[in-house]
């Protein structure tokens, strides 16, 4: 089983950078991509980034230019560095992770507990 474990949210005023990461274990050999989604309140669960393990990535259109996903796969943990910020990024930023390769869409099989960003204007 996989545990995912977000941290780096708070609460930050438009144009500022914050930068999120999550950190995997227990059957990491399982893990292919790993992804960052969001939710923000009375709105669906949205994919903002996605990096499988060759290093492709997949951008929402909202983010490109401003949002960079990494990860480490020696580390076992996936970054989202977020510079200027805008207030409708506001959400819960949830990590996720899956054995295949959803970077694209589709289905993702392990989830984080989430972490709150906020943007302030």
């Amino acid at each position: 089983q996989v545990q995912l474990v977000e941290s780096g949210g708070g609460l930050v005023q438009a144009g500022g950078s914050l930068t999120l990461s999550c950190a995997a274990s227990g059957g990491i050999f399982l893990i292919n991509a790993m992804g960052w989604y969001r939710q923000a309140p009375g709105k669906q669960r949205e994919l903002v980034a996605a990096i499988n393990r060759g290093g492709s990535t997949n951008y929402a259109d909202s983010v490109k230019g401003r949002f960079t996903i990494s990860r480490d796969n020696g580390k076992n943990t996936v970054y989202l560095q977020m510079n200027r910020l805008r207030p409708e990024d506001t959400a819960v930023y949830y990590c996720a992770a899956d054995p295949t390769n959803p970077i694209h869409g589709g289905s993702w099989y392990y989830w984080g507990q989430g972490t709150q960003v906020t943007v302030s204007s």
